[in-house]
């Protein structure tokens, strides 16, 4: 926390004032050219949305974030907080932020005009430059500007008329620090329409007052596509004034989506030390949002947010938390029947189109996890034939005779010690992972005999059936082509 000083001291020190654009282009330039990260975290937007945002920035735009739900347009907005100074002078006691060089305010006017270079100089931490406001239909224009304080008028005997009985909105407040609007669709017409002079000319207008304000203020907007016809849309005009619209994304790859999950979940470093998540079943919590975007039952247009994923795993990391307090043991390893414990976070997030209704919720989302688990299947395994041809062996012949004679019953809470004896036991299932999968870990061999066995299920070889504790595995009534 930086000491007040006096006006005087304060330029004495050279300190240069210059408007937020320049500030933040200033800052932007010197990490450039310093080869350190500008927007941190932002995991598949290296070739897309930051080098849009850099030239945006350069160009001193208010920009207007397009994207659907969950694709990191609130977290790229407050990431530009560290492009501000650490700390900003303002005229101690100004509500809004007034610069000692070019003072706004009456207040910041008038304390100057009698004080001169003796007028106390205070510090705003640049983590307190940063304003957010979800718009929502109920916000008014009062919120956003300001109006009349009749109690104030009342404290200090002032008339209506005299602009110290103003009180300001958000946005004069804001002054000379970024000003984040999300949704801005939801925010009704004639509330977009009282920001069009702040953001061509920075004037704001408050009841009869004739006010010249030159607010400074970075605006940057997000908005939901979906919205333009769904709840509301952003009015021709104030697009106009709007910079720059950048368009954001899904991550692109599963790789990226893992970093992101990663990032994101809340995971605590003694849950990480005690439970182990194979990579395979890091990957295969990923193909199920590319599955949920890809699917027939999931409204393309609302999206699949990277929130499904990172509650997934967290609901993933709590099923195996509750296996360990409940069998007591120390360590545990993600397995795919675990994969049952994210249906309440997939469910959650995703919007069903009309039938995806009628499949229902809890179904469409045990699909999206068995398309997920047949993807990932294929990518390391050979196709299950769907005809079987007397004589001909394929891979998945001896295990598909295992089960003529054996079932088999996974239970959640199973240690590890008991569920994988269960799972080695069959060794024509060890036989296709060593020949399939031999560079794998040994946990991604184990969750793969798990992937090997759903995938015979999807393909009617084998039986599976569920209750509350447990899944059981067990011959589909085919074995007759196996028996000799």
């Amino acid at each position: 926390m930086k000491k007040d000083i006096t006006f005087k001291e304060l330029k004495d020190s050279g300190y240069t004032d210059k408007t937020i654009n320049h500030e933040i282009q200033a800052n932007l330039i010197a990490k450039i050219k310093a080869k350190e990260p500008v927007f941190e975290g932002l995991w598949g937007y290296e070739d897309t949305v930051v080098p849009q945002l850099k030239k945006a920035i350069l160009a001193g735009h208010h920009i207007n974030l397009l994207g659907l739900r969950g694709q990191a347009k609130t977290k790229i907005a407050r990431s530009m907080v560290s492009l501000l100074d650490e700390y900003m002078p303002i005229v101690k006691g100004s509500e809004i932020n007034d610069s000692p060089f070019n003072p706004i305010s009456k207040y910041a006017r008038d304390l100057i005009d009698e004080s001169g270079d003796e007028t106390m100089i205070s510090w705003v931490h640049r983590s307190n430059r940063f304003f957010e406001k979800l718009a929502t239909p109920d916000v008014n224009v009062s919120d956003l500007i300001g109006d009349i304080d009749p109690i104030k008028a009342a404290t200090l005997k002032l008339p209506y008329s005299d602009e110290r009985v103003l009180h300001y909105g958000m946005i004069p407040r804001a002054n000379r620090c970024i000003f984040v609007l999300n949704e801005l669709p939801d925010l009704q017409a004639r509330i977009q329409v009282s920001l069009f002079n702040i953001l061509q000319e920075g004037d704001i207008q408050i009841r009869g007052f004739q006010l010249r304000m030159p607010l400074d203020i970075q605006f940057v907007f997000t908005a939901n596509p979906e919205d333009y016809t769904n709840r509301g849309s952003i009015v021709t005009p104030l697009k106009d004034r709007i910079g720059s619209q950048i368009f954001t994304h899904y991550p692109r790859t599963i790789e990226l989506a893992r970093q992101i999950t990663e990032q994101e979940a809340q995971i605590s470093a003694q849950d990480k030390a005690q439970i182990t998540v194979p990579s395979l079943a890091k990957d295969l919590l990923e193909e199920v949002a590319f599955a949920a975007r890809d699917s027939e039952y999931v409204d393309a247009k609302s999206g699949v947010s990277a929130r499904l994923t990172i509650s997934a795993m967290e609901n993933l990391i709590a099923a195996a938390k509750l296996r360990l307090i409940e069998s007591d043991a120390e360590n545990t390893t993600i397995r795919l029947v675990d994969f049952m414990s994210i249906i309440p976070s997939i469910t959650g997030k995703i919007e069903l189109v009309y039938e995806g209704e009628q499949e229902g919720a809890d179904h469409v989302a045990k699909l999206l996890i068995d398309k997920a688990v047949m993807t990932q299947f294929e990518m390391i395994f050979p196709r299950v034939p769907k005809l079987e041809k007397d004589g001909i062996k394929t891979p998945y012949t001896d295990v598909i005779k295992w089960f003529n004679k054996n079932s088999l019953e996974l239970n959640y809470d199973d240690t590890d010690e008991d569920f994988y004896i269960k799972l080695n036991n069959i060794t024509p299932l060890n036989d296709i992972v060593e020949e399939y999968a031999e560079n794998f870990s040994d946990e991604d061999k184990d969750f793969s005999k798990e992937i090997i066995l759903w995938a015979l299920t999807l393909n009617k070889k084998l039986d599976k059936s569920e209750n509350e504790s447990a899944f059981t595995f067990d011959s589909a009534g085919i074995g007759k082509y196996y028996s000799n």
